[in-house]
């Protein structure tokens, strides 16, 4: 099928990045989240390598964590740096996003589509929220770092059933895991507010990191219970994904990924002016002897 042009294509530029107007919100259930995991399933169903790829830097970094907490005595930092990955889990699936939007209106979605979202117009705003959590994390492990040592001092644990006992079996131990999860929990919940719809909304259309907070906080002030609940849901899956030696993020993630644009669709109205965007041709047929250029298709668009 002929991909159709608009008559006045040529004299349309790329929106700036901001919104004239803020987007509508609507209010969700319980059940939306729920639609929105099976959406999220379906999604890495159908590009599951894709996915897994994207996310295996995390597996990768929870072993080369765990082997650094051996050979330098750092265990108390282990569950803190575990539990900052939901901290920077929305900035890192930004390519899932894309995935799942690009499956939304039918295109082919690939793992060099996902790399797309790099020429996205808004991926500075997305990068500079991206840091603010990097931020938000690196304060998260040094808090957590205090309140150990205002807990226990500066001896280090002699091995990790030492640490063990002293964290599960003294009543120092259980201070410290209500008052670790505690501020933990504060931590995960301006998380959540700035970036719950935030990023895909930066990429959907082109808003700057301002709007895209404002846009997180309205939903989250319209839809309290369900936003709640989703943030329950996302601190047990990676829970779950995270027993394993960190092996089962390689599935939990993606799935959060793709479920988070769900989410997305279904908290904002679409808009009713979407920004133009040039179509891409296809991509056609690729030989042994265009390697290594094929590998970075972008170097082809004019």
């Amino acid at each position: 099928m002929a991909i159709q042009y608009p008559d006045n294509a040529a004299k349309l530029a790329p929106r700036a990045i901001g919104m004239a107007t803020p987007p509508v919100i609507r209010s969700i259930s319980l059940s939306d989240l729920h639609d929105a995991l099976r959406l999220g399933w379906e999604d890495f169903k159908a590009v599951p390598s894709h996915a897994v790829m994207l996310c295996v830097i995390y597996p990768v970094l929870g072993i080369v964590l765990f082997r650094m907490v051996l050979g330098y005595s750092v265990l108390p930092l282990l569950f803190p740096l575990a539990a900052g990955f939901a901290l920077l889990g929305p900035f890192a699936a930004i390519g899932l996003y894309e995935l799942s939007r690009r499956r939304e209106r039918g295109e082919e979605a690939s793992a060099w589509d996902a790399l797309g979202v790099l020429r996205a117009p808004s991926f500075a705003a997305m990068l500079g929220l991206g840091m603010m959590l990097l931020t938000l994390f690196v304060v998260w492990v040094a808090t957590a770092n205090a309140i150990y040592i205002a807990i226990f001092g500066h001896t280090p644990a002699a091995s990790i059933p030492d640490f063990a006992t002293r964290v599960l079996m003294t009543t120092e131990g259980w201070t410290l895991i209500i008052v670790g999860c505690g501020v933990g929990f504060l931590f995960a919940v301006v998380a959540l507010c700035v970036s719950v719809v935030s990023f895909p909304l930066m990429l959907d259309r082109h808003a700057s990191a301002t709007d895209a907070i404002r846009t997180s906080l309205r939903a989250m002030i319209k839809n309290p219970i369900t936003m709640a609940a989703w943030g329950l849901i996302v601190a047990v899956l990676l829970v779950i994904g995270s027993l394993p030696v960190f092996i089962g993020l390689a599935v939990v993630l993606p799935l959060l990924g793709h479920a988070t644009w769900h989410i997305y669709r279904k908290v904002v109205e679409p808009d009713p002016n979407p920004p133009y965007e040039q179509p891409r041709p296809p991509k056609g047929h690729r030989y042994a002897a265009d390697f290594p250029a094929n590998l970075f298709p972008w170097s082809r668009e004019r």
